[in-house]
């Protein structure tokens, strides 16, 4: 059972998210009072409350989701709460339906999406992985940062031929190699506003770090938002290279470190955007006219279900 102060606190957000009329988060269309009532005394084993779920949304009435998982027994406590904004975001993944079996498909059917050159500047595909028997950030305690960064570290170490590198850990590190890991946008920085509403910001920069292979085309995020983000990216438009090496990485990085799954929900991650298989891909591509007007080009991105990111990512 939560206690007296939590459900206190739940109490205030609530009244704030019921008072907020021009917020138009899936926090505000799903947390109804019958909702809020059913879930608000509830705990998860490791200690998570519903106020961990929903600090971010109500500290920030713009969010778009509003949610964020504590841990991996939170998607089945609060499900009355996910399960119809994971059903909304992920355009009808309903409340029956199951996630299939993990399966990465025949990699060489992907080609090249640009063989002559003309329009993609690069292309990346990465996914998102939390290691089993860990809380998620909210929950995480100094300790265990540590522990993970230590295991994720040595596994990565170990990978050999075009995966092979160097782990860089963020506490520590001198300023050269800083500036070099940003001027080759492969540098994470500290969490945005949504993600320190969260709570996912703690203790840093310990237990976080990078790693990236010698050629500089396959990264891993150590404990930034996910305990683990796995990145394959390279100049030009070889989306079967790109996607072919990130399914042998995490092919590797998974006989060493098990990753947390589940039946109906696939590879569980912090955020529930990114449920499921858990893998983007995405192409950098010249636009030079359509981001002239700026209007017009969230109308268009809107009108495919496209979001207009900066070149630092989400939210900028």
């Amino acid at each position: 059972m939560a206690d007296a102060a939590t459900i206190a606190k739940l109490e205030e957000g609530f009244k704030k998210l019921e008072a907020a009329t021009d917020c138009k988060s899936l926090l505000k269309k799903y947390l109804t009072k019958s909702v809020f009532d059913q879930l608000k005394d509830k705990k998860t084993d490791l200690g998570a409350t519903l106020l961990d779920v929903i600090q971010s949304g109500v500290e920030n009435l713009d969010s778009g989701v509003g949610v964020y998982a504590p841990d991996a027994q939170a998607y089945t406590l609060f499900a009355p709460l996910f399960d119809p904004i994971i059903e909304d975001y992920h355009k009808g993944f309903k409340q029956t339906d199951k996630h299939p079996n993990k399966d990465f498909g025949d990699v060489n059917q992907f080609v090249n999406v640009d063989p002559d050159g003309k329009f993609v500047i690069s292309t990346r595909v990465r996914c998102g992985r939390s290691m089993e028997g860990y809380p998620f950030n909210p929950c995480l305690t100094e300790a265990q940062y540590k522990e993970m960064e230590s295991k994720v570290s040595s596994t990565l170490s170990s990978l050999e031929g075009e995966l092979k590198g160097t782990y860089f850990p963020l506490t520590g590190m001198t300023k050269e190699v800083q500036q070099k890991l940003i001027d080759d946008h492969f540098l994470f920085k500290e969490g945005d506003r949504f993600l320190q509403a969260a709570n996912a910001c703690r203790y840093w920069p310990t237990g976080r770090g990078i790693y990236h292979n010698d050629n500089k085309t396959f990264l891993v995020w150590c404990n930034e938002e996910d305990h683990l983000r796995i990145i394959s990216m390279q100049m030009g438009g070889d989306l079967g290279q790109v996607y072919r090496r990130l399914v042998s990485a995490v092919n590797e990085i998974e006989k060493r470190v098990p990753f947390s799954h589940h039946d109906r929900l696939g590879f569980l991650t912090f955020c529930p955007t990114n449920l499921g298989t858990t893998v983007r891909a995405s192409v950098h591509i010249k636009l030079p006219k359509l981001a002239a007007n700026r209007e017009k080009l969230e109308e268009v991105a809107g009108k495919y279900s496209l979001q207009v990111r900066g070149t630092r990512g989400e939210h900028t």
